[in-house]
Parts: structure tokens; C-alpha cells; sequence
């Protein structure tokens, strides 16, 4: 009876995690078995791809190239650093010499992400600021205090994610999970992109952006992939709902690239898979059923530093200079789905957020002056 009483508490993102990490290996194009075996043996023996890296790479291997000693300073605002991989990218670029801001909904969390950094790394300069990603009004506040404290910005990692079960909504009346994983990056991003351009042209070095996504994208349908929808969904599926704001985090990336190379901006903009890893976003779900999936998963599933490697890699290495638009799996260039690559679809959403974020702060601004 037990049993069957957890078994019924285990939700969608249990299956989400299951699935999706036979998916980052199958990569879901792959449809001869001969070619199924080749892209499962390259995953589990790690394999390294044209880069040099692959899916056993750690964040510190495919950042050893960069000793803070030898390059100029950076500096970087990485979302969802509180724990997980966000927390490991934050401490391996610090190891590499780059100045840390960590927005955090939870200040406490981030003050032991800090200070665990400072004891390997004493000379590690990080700021802490106060951020609910699913806040439009959080949002610019983050942005106008980060701004206030003179910083240049060279680097942004659209990291934090979440996966809620059941249908919430942000105070600004937004399903959580589109506000959080793709609406508050957008927003940020746009609100620090002039930020990062004069930082980029005034030290002739590359500004990058990374949106962390995942291969969960591929599920996406285009009738399903409807934008008022997914502000305020008839039926919601946690699976489903956190699929479509990866796929958000990539047609951003796409459209942003185009835009910057259009203006000429020395910055770029890339997405991102990190390969599954058992992070804090399951965190609430523990039990038989969940550690038994885990157990089976284990030979597939990475390390905390080989999932921030794909980010650190697209963040720091000079093989990716120059390199925008494009979406990175295990430390290479790899294949998103046809509807990420369809770049009317990206600047729909590009239009649509756009406005629905204008309307919101409109509101926000004369609720405030009343």
C-alpha cells in the first residue's frame, strides 16, 4: 500500500528525467540502429567531438586553457547559481579569474555558494543581489542596481531553471515556469544588452551570452507552441510547459545572434544542453520510486561539473569566438529541432514578448505612481 501511495506522488518530472536523458543520447534524429549505437557508445565513453571535448569533459578541463594571470579581467552575471550547475559554473569561472554576480530569489543560499567559493578561492570576487527572475518588476530592479554599481558585463548565463508539477502563476499573473525559465532571462538580457555592448567595445573582448536549454525542446510541437497559451495554459502539463521555455530560451538565442551580427555588436549569443544531471530542480521528490529511476539512470546521468561544462565552454573558450546562434551539446555544435531552427516562429516570439513585457511594465509603473 505504501508503495503504491508513492508511486502515485511521482509526477511528470520524474518521466521528464528519465526521458529526456535517453533523449540526449538518441538526440532524436538518429532513426538506423547502427547510428543509434554509435551516438550511445560516444555518450557513455565520452567520446570527444571536433572541440577536443565531450560528454566526460569537466567544466575545469574545458577551461583550462584560460588562467586569470595571463587574460584580462571579466566579468559575469550567472542566474541560478545558488546550487547545481549554475553553482559550479559560478566557481570554476571564478577559478579562471572572472568576477561573479550571483542574482538570487535566495540570499542565504547564495551567501554559502559564496563562501564555499572563497575558501578554495580567497582572491574570488563575487557580488550577491537580490532577484525573483519571475518578477518583471524584480527583474529591473536587479538590472538597475547591477548597473548602478559600475561593473562592465562581459559575460550572461541564463542558467536558472524551474519545473513546477502544478499550475502556478507569477504575480504578474504569468504561468511560473514560462516567467521564470524564459520571460525574466528575456527581460534581463534585454535590459543589460547595451551593458554589454559598450563593455565590448570599449575592451575589444567578445561579450557572450549563454541560455541554458535543453534537449527536451525537441518534444515541442508547433500547435502546441501557442504564446498566450503558455502565459495561461487550458490544460497544463509540467513536462510539457517546461519543454516549450527551452525552446523559448533557443529562438531567442537565434533571434538575438541575428540582430547583434545585423548591428554589428561584438557580442554573441549561444544556447545550450547540459546533459542531465540530478540538480536541486527534483529536489521536493525523493523516495523509493524516485532513487530506484535514479539507479538505473546512473550510467547515463553526469557529474554536477561535466553538466556546467558545456556552458563554461561556450562562455570562456576561444573556440567559440565568433560563434553565435548556434546550440551546444556536450561541448560541441549540435542539432536543435526544425521548429528552433524556424526563424519566423523566433521573431513572433521575439514580437510577442516584446510587447507583452512593454503592456506589463506599463501597468507596473502606474500601479506604482498611484
Amino acid at each position: 500500500m505504501g508503495l503504491c501511495m508513492e508511486y502515485k506522488k511521482v509526477h511528470e518530472s520524474l518521466i521528464y528525467t528519465w526521458f529526456s536523458t535517453i533523449a540526449s543520447i538518441l538526440q532524436f534524429k538518429q532513426v538506423l540502429s547502427f547510428g543509434l549505437m554509435k551516438a550511445t557508445i560516444k555518450y557513455l565513453a565520452g567520446i570527444a567531438g571536433p572541440s577536443g571535448y565531450g560528454s566526460k569533459s569537466t567544466a575545469e578541463q574545458v577551461t583550462h586553457q584560460r588562467h586569470s594571470s595571463s587574460f584580462p579581467p571579466l566579468t559575469a552575471i550567472i542566474t541560478g547559481a545558488t546550487s547545481g550547475i549554475g553553482a559550479e559554473t559560478a566557481r570554476v569561472l571564478a577559478k579562471r579569474g572572472v568576477r561573479i554576480i550571483i542574482p538570487a530569489r535566495n540570499l542565504k543560499k547564495a551567501a554559502i555558494v559564496k563562501e564555499n567559493i572563497l575558501r578554495e578561492i580567497p582572491e574570488a570576487d563575487i557580488t550577491l543581489l537580490e532577484i525573483d527572475l519571475s518578477s518583471i518588476a524584480s527583474v529591473n530592479r536587479f538590472c538597475s542596481q547591477f548597473l548602478s554599481l559600475g561593473f562592465p558585463l562581459n559575460i550572461l548565463i541564463n542558467n536558472a531553471g524551474k519545473f513546477s508539477q502544478k499550475l502556478e502563476f507569477s504575480e504578474d499573473k504569468i504561468e511560473m515556469t514560462f516567467a521564470t525559465n524564459y520571460l525574466g532571462h528575456f527581460l534581463m538580457t534585454e535590459m543589460l544588452m547595451e551593458k554589454m555592448i559598450e563593455t565590448a567595445a570599449q575592451s575589444g573582448i567578445e561579450g557572450r551570452i549563454v541560455n541554458v536549454s535543453s534537449v527536451i525542446h525537441h518534444w515541442v510541437k508547433k500547435d502546441h507552441f501557442i504564446f498566450h497559451q503558455m502565459l495561461n495554459p487550458n490544460k497544463y502539463n509540467g513536462t510539457r510547459a517546461y519543454a516549450q521555455t527551452k525552446l523559448a530560451n533557443i529562438l531567442h538565442a537565434k533571434h538575438l545572434a541575428k540582430h547583434l551580427k545585423e548591428t554589428k555588436a561584438n557580442v554573441t549569443i549561444n544556447a545550450v544542453h547540459p546533459g542531465m544531471v540530478k540538480t536541486g530542480i527534483i529536489r521536493d521528490h525523493k523516495g523509493f520510486i524516485t532513487d530506484s529511476i535514479y539507479f538505473m539512470a546512473s550510467k547515463l546521468l553526469k557529474s554536477t561539473s561535466q553538466g556546467a561544462a558545456t556552458t563554461c565552454y561556450v562562455a570562456l573558450s576561444p573556440q567559440t569566438e565568433g560563434v553565435s546562434g548556434k546550440y551546444f551539446a556536450d561541448c560541441n555544435e549540435s542539432h536543435c529541432s526544425n521548429l528552433a531552427n524556424d526563424e519566423a516562429e523566433a521573431h513572433k516570439l521575439w514580437k510577442l514578448t516584446t510587447s507583452l513585457i512593454h503592456r506589463r511594465s506599463s501597468q507596473s509603473q502606474k500601479v506604482a505612481a498611484a
